[in-house]
């Protein structure tokens, strides 16, 4: 069996993702969503997107938190060293997902098999970006709109891309 790695991020319309270790937006749906679809699974970050979260570790999913120190432990995460130590902690057959920041991204897109991106349809200024998508590489499969509403100030789409074989 083969890992399945996906990766769940929110990007504005310049692939912006954060600023000062922090969420450039607040969007209640989406975070639901981030949880729905995290809930019960692996997920991988790297060591200040642990430190940014409000709730540590994320409740009802294996917390693997990537580390350039290696005596370095987090109660109630499991830890890996390397990218490929990381992809080792993930379970065969099951998708696990990677969620930030923006260089565990980019290490990680070439062993991804998924993305579900949430395009923000604003730009913001940023010091973390998420690297750009090729389409040569990459099928978008899926995309729903969520318009601008009394909830939520900022307009958003859900997109679901596969890579290409």
């Amino acid at each position: 069996m083969k890992k399945r790695i996906s990766i769940i991020v929110a990007v504005a319309e310049n692939n912006a993702i954060g600023r000062g270790n922090k969420l450039l937006w607040h969007i209640p749906e989406d975070l639901k969503r981030f949880k729905r679809l995290t809930t019960g699974h692996h997920i991988v970050m790297g060591k200040k997107t642990y430190e940014s979260l409000p709730v540590k570790p994320l409740p009802n999913r294996t917390n693997v938190v990537i580390s350039d120190i290696g005596s370095e432990i987090i109660k109630g995460c499991e830890m890996a060293y390397s990218i490929e130590e990381a992809i080792e902690k993930c379970p065969d057959g099951e998708e696990s997902f990677i969620i930030g920041g923006g260089s565990v991204y980019r290490q990680f897109l070439p062993f991804a098999g998924k993305l579900y991106i949430t395009k923000v349809h604003q730009a913001f200024d940023a010091d973390t970006f998420f690297p750009e998508i090729n389409d040569n590489e990459w099928e978008l499969i899926e995309k729903e709109d969520q318009e601008s509403d009394s909830r939520n100030d900022l307009g958003f789409s859900y997109l679901t891309y596969v890579r290409r074989k």
